[in-house]
Order: structure tokens, then sequence, then C-alpha cells
């Protein structure tokens, strides 16, 4: 087996510990729920159960590592390897991963070929026979006990609650082209991991719908109504680039099409990946870092749609269709949930505080996840100037007032560093 993982481990399976498995892996897995169109919150939950499968199959290879189990709500102790016989743990990390992944996503027929050269790369790296087999054992153990720890998680009985309109000034409605329902309204009751409550850190009170001339409200619609009428190419490309709109719908006429791309976590985790391989981490040092930067995604999103469905903030293209301007069309297209806050900012102020805490605070890196979309390469001086870069980019994209962007950004921020006091010592 000459491609794909074979390179990685010659003879000696040590070499079974180089975390480009691990990257590969990770990128499998963000096609499937590219594929499958998960939404950004349902995305952010199956990374966090895999990579924390995967994390958990790990730690036994690295004693100063210790279990997530008692860290996080409600996880309990995994099995537990025979500590008289000998495993790879890579192999059983690798194997977790996968039994997680065709869990929680649906096309399982596309990891086929993916796992079957996983496999067997690990075997031509002599991991045979009763070590293959007792290590697969053990990362389907690992597998198994994370998909039943997620089965309290309530995501099952949230599953097909629709969204009651509020009828209400300044709420909420559907937004063109599709006008389509309110994605995962109930998303807030979702178990977080590392936060006490989704409601654990709030953003400050929303600014109350009015449209005087005087109010902060109509400041706020105008401030996004003229920043759309003079986007320079740099903000728009900027908009574009962190648009990472899993579901945009295109119309021609009569005709409507879908584009299907990245989730906002699957970008973040991308940049994970870019600094783990830019800096060398190990495999511990990068199964950690996807599991806590997951963790932090999860929570993210938590807290924001538990924000976005208690307060119902209408989007700008609603009140600026309705009262500025019947014709205007933001530059991104409006996704289907309530303003307040914003997701992109949230979950991109905890990415980045969880990947400054871990790789560094002033880390230069350059950022190609969205090529492969048409989106360009932007290059960042820290983690945390691309999450501002990411939360600004709603305002230049005419989908977001500046309120949820600056809120959603320092709440994230507090909930990356609460993530990182579970991390392990």
């Amino acid at each position: 087996l000459i491609s794909y993982f074979v390179y990685l481990f010659h003879d000696d399976i040590s070499k079974a510990n180089n975390p480009e498995f691990y990257h590969k892996n990770i990128n499998e897995l963000t096609k499937v729920i590219v594929y499958d169109i998960f939404s950004p919150p349902v995305a952010s939950r199956i990374y966090s159960y895999a990579t924390l499968a995967a994390y958990e199959a790990l730690i036994p290879s690295d004693s100063s590592k210790k279990t997530m189990a008692g860290r996080i709500k409600d996880f309990k102790e995994c099995p537990k390897p025979d500590t008289s016989k000998q495993y790879c743990y890579a192999l059983a990390s690798a194997k977790a991963f996968m039994v997680t992944a065709r869990t929680f996503t649906f096309s399982v027929e596309k990891y086929d070929e993916h796992e079957q050269k996983m496999l067997q790369a690990f075997k031509e790296a002599g991991v045979t026979g009763a070590l293959f087999d007792r290590s697969v054992a053990f990362g389907e153990a690992i597998g198994k006990h994370v998909v039943e720890y997620s089965k309290g998680d309530k995501y099952a009985q949230i599953r097909g609650l629709r969204y009651t309109i509020q009828n209400k000034p300044g709420t909420w409605v559907p937004t063109p082209p599709a006008y389509a329902d309110a994605i995962e309204p109930y998303w807030g009751r979702i178990r977080t991991m590392a936060l006490d409550s989704a409601a654990e850190f709030k953003a400050a009170s929303v600014i109350k719908y009015d449209m005087m001339p005087s109010s902060d409200f109509h400041k706020e619609v105008t401030e996004v109504y003229e920043v759309s009428k003079t986007l320079s190419e740099d903000q728009k490309n900027i908009a574009w680039f962190w648009d990472d709109n899993a579901f945009v719908m295109n119309v021609q006429g009569h005709v409507m099409f879908a584009d299907k791309k990245m989730t906002p976590g699957g970008h973040w985790l991308a940049i994970t990946q870019t600094v783990a391989k830019q800096q060398k981490r190990t495999l511990m040092e990068s199964a950690e870092a996807y599991m806590l930067v997951s963790m932090a995604l999860r929570d993210a999103f938590i807290n924001c749609w538990y924000e976005k469905y208690q307060s119902h903030k209408i989007r700008p293209e609603t009140v600026i269709n309705a009262k500025i301007d019947v014709k205007w069309v933001p530059f991104l297209q409006t996704p289907p949930f309530p303003e307040y806050t914003s997701g992109h900012s949230t979950i991109s102020g905890a990415s980045a505080e969880v990947l400054s805490q871990l790789f560094g605070e002033n880390v230069t890196f350059t950022d190609s996840t969205e090529h492969k979309f048409g989106h360009g390469v932007r290059s960042f001086k820290s983690f945390r100037e691309a999450a501002e870069q990411a939360s600004i980019s709603r305002v230049y994209g005419g989908i977001h007032f500046s309120s949820g962007c600056s809120e959603g950004l320092k709440v994230g921020y507090q909930v990356g560093k609460k993530v990182m006091t579970k991390k392990t010592k």
C-alpha cells in the first residue's frame, strides 16, 4: 500500500504515533458532515464525541494525561485496557474515532475506503495478530462508551420540535430566499460538557427594538445598511472567507439549488490542524487540541443558541426591507435563525481562546481552509485576530448587527476559558 497512510509507519510500530493519521480522520469526518448537510450546532456535537473518544482511547499511552471522566458533565469512567498486555493505542484511538463518526453521521459508506486503508497500514507497520485485534477491540469499547454517554444529552428529545414565530415587533421571522424554518430552536437544552449550564455566561441585554432615528437600534440598523453600500473588496473577501454557511440556497428564476460548505466548527478544527502541523505537535498533543476545541465549539453553540431563542432578535435583512429599502439584499445569505448573538463570533472566540492557551498567544498562521470552496486564503498574526475578523465579517456580510458580534465574541472568550479549566494536567 503505497499511498495514504503507509508512509507513516514503515516497519516500526512506534511510527503509528505520527499525528498525520488523526488529521486524515478529522478531514474524512468533515467531508461527510458537509455531504450530509448537518447544521453547525449538530456538527459541533458530532465533533465533540468523535474527538472525545479518540482522546480517551489514546491516553493510556501517556501517563501525564488523565481521562475526562469526572471532569466534564456526566462522563463516567471509561473501559480500561489489560495492563498485562500490549496495545497499539494509536490504532485504538483511530478505531474509537471511526466508531463514533459512523454512529453520528448518515453516509457511513463514505468512510469505508478510508478506514480500510488505514487499518491495512497499521497491519503493514507490524500491528498484526492479537495485538491488532486487541487494539481494535479496545478502541471499539471506548467508542461505544462515548456513544452511550451521548444518549443522555437530550438530542433525541428535541428532534422534530418546531419553532413558533413570536409575532412581536423586532422578533425573528424566516428570511429570503428559502424562508426556511428556524434551525435547532431547542439546542439550548442540549447538555453542555464544560459549562455548568447553557446560560452560565450571558451576553448584554438585547438592544430594544425602536426605529426612532435617535434610538440605539436604529443606529445599528443604519450601520449595517451603510456598510453594505460601501464595502471594499477586502471587506467582501473577509465576509466571503468566513461565510461557512452549511447550506446556501441559490435562486435562478424558478430554479432553486443548494451549495454545501464547511460549517464554522469544521473551519476552526481545520485551523487547529494547520497550526498543529506547523508546530509539529505530537499525536497526543493533537488529539488533546482537537478534543478541547471541539468541546469549546459544542458549548459555545449551546450557549449562543440558548440566547438566540431567548431574545428572538430580528435579522437586518427583515427590518431593512420593511423600514428602509425593500430591494436591499445582504452580501451573504441570511441563515435561518435569530440574530442575537452571532454564532460565528461566539464559537470563534471560544476556539481562539483554547488555541491561544494551547499553542501560543501570538502564533502566525495562514488559513487555506476555504480555498477549495473558492473563498481564498488569509493570514493571521494570532488566533484572536482571526476570531475578531470572523466576528466583524458578519456585519460586512449584512447578516448581523454589531452588538450581536461584539457580545458573541466576549461570551465566546469566556466559554473558551471555562473549557480550559477542564484541561488535563
